[in-house]
């Protein structure tokens, strides 16, 4: 059942149409922020509800995840409602002092509508409640640490899924090729076998997948585990006010509309039909396939902004003979992989 059904004000009841009308004529500015904290919370369908109602009234958009174990949020905030907005949530004694990471590219246009599920996990692991202790973490290191580690030649290792790391990320990373934080951890456990008292650096976009990784591989004997304090956000903001070396090549993927930020200027990546120098993700148009790729504008224009001349083709159809084709089917996420891409797609094939 769903605990929502019946919560008046409590869910989102516009069309994406309607909230991207809102959001355009909006004529002020919000705020992008992310921040996460693991902390047991005894009824986290409560304080989803509370906070609901609480950033529904100050007119925050964004994807939070709450669960017995914490929280993780990905929003924005209008700028003439940014100090009430902390100021609410330092007040709970659960989010006290609670850190952000404010987006380094920012448009406000970062999120449509305002959507708190209560989950399982706020990441999920796949594992046991009591596998590990997730508190027993790592080191956290600033930028400026992290940069001399990276100089001494500590192993870095990228927690984030294929399709993130592909159009940036730290020289000499490990980079899993997995699509889920449940299928990385095994792989970076392998990976990592026999280094187990070497220094580990682990990183990801805010800092949360590296909380549950340092503590994972803690249990598992490491005893030299550290994470980049604030993830890739929050070390774009450090090297620029501290005049740090950038040793982050490419763009950081971000679960927003935007897809990405530019953390430097280099485009370390390529579109997944072409094979041209691009970092720009999409989803395929075809709404029945909705694959997430890299592709360059000019195959945009050559395949109508689909993954490939099948999508296109039923991108072409009417609204009712699209519809016909999707009954039955269910939906489920997608994204490129090099493994797979040419057997799905042997047309793009070059």
């Amino acid at each position: 059942m769903d605990p929502n059904a019946g919560k008046k004000n409590l869910v989102n009841r516009y069309s994406r149409e309607e909230l991207e009308a809102r959001l355009m004529a909006e004529d002020f500015k919000r705020i992008t922020v992310s921040f996460y904290r693991y902390v047991i919370l005894d009824d986290p369908q409560a304080m989803r509800d509370r906070l609901y109602q609480e950033w529904t009234e100050l007119n925050c958009l964004g994807r939070i995840y709450i669960a017995r174990e914490g929280i993780n949020a990905q929003m924005n905030v209008p700028e003439q409602n940014w100090e009430q907005f902390v100021k609410e949530l330092h007040a709970k004694e659960e989010f006290k002092d609670i850190p952000f990471k404010i987006a380094v590219e920012d448009d406000g246009k970062s999120f449509l509508k305002l959507v708190i599920k209560v989950r399982d996990r706020i990441v999920a692991d796949g594992l046991a409640d009591d596998h590990y202790d997730v508190t027993n973490v790592g080191t956290h290191l600033d930028a400026e640490a992290w940069n001399k580690a990276l100089e001494e030649g500590a192993i870095v290792v990228d927690m984030r899924n294929h399709y993130e790391s592909e159009i940036g990320h730290f020289e000499n990373s490990i980079l899993p090729q997995a699509e889920t934080f449940r299928e990385e951890l095994p792989e970076v456990l392998e990976k990592l076998k026999g280094k187990e008292s070497d220094k580990i650096l682990l990183y990801c976009t805010g800092g949360i997948r590296c909380e549950k990784t340092s503590a994972f591989l803690k249990h598992h004997g490491f005893s030299d585990v550290n994470q980049l304090h604030g993830g890739i956000i929050d070390y774009a903001r450090q090297i620029k006010t501290k005049e740090l070396p950038n040793k982050f090549h490419g763009k950081n993927f971000v679960f927003d509309e935007r897809l990405g930020e530019s953390i430097s200027h280099e485009v370390i990546s390529h579109c997944h039909q072409c094979g041209e120098p691009c970092d720009v993700h999409v989803n395929c148009a075809n709404v029945a396939c909705n694959l997430l790729f890299i592709q360059c504008p000019t195959c945009a224009e050559k395949y109508d902004k689909c993954c490939s001349e099948e999508c296109m083709e039923v991108q072409h159809l009417s609204a009712e003979e699209q519809k016909e084709l999707r009954k039955g089917k269910k939906s489920q996420k997608r994204f490129h992989s090099h493994r797979r891409w040419g057997d799905l797609h042997p047309e793009t094939k070059s």
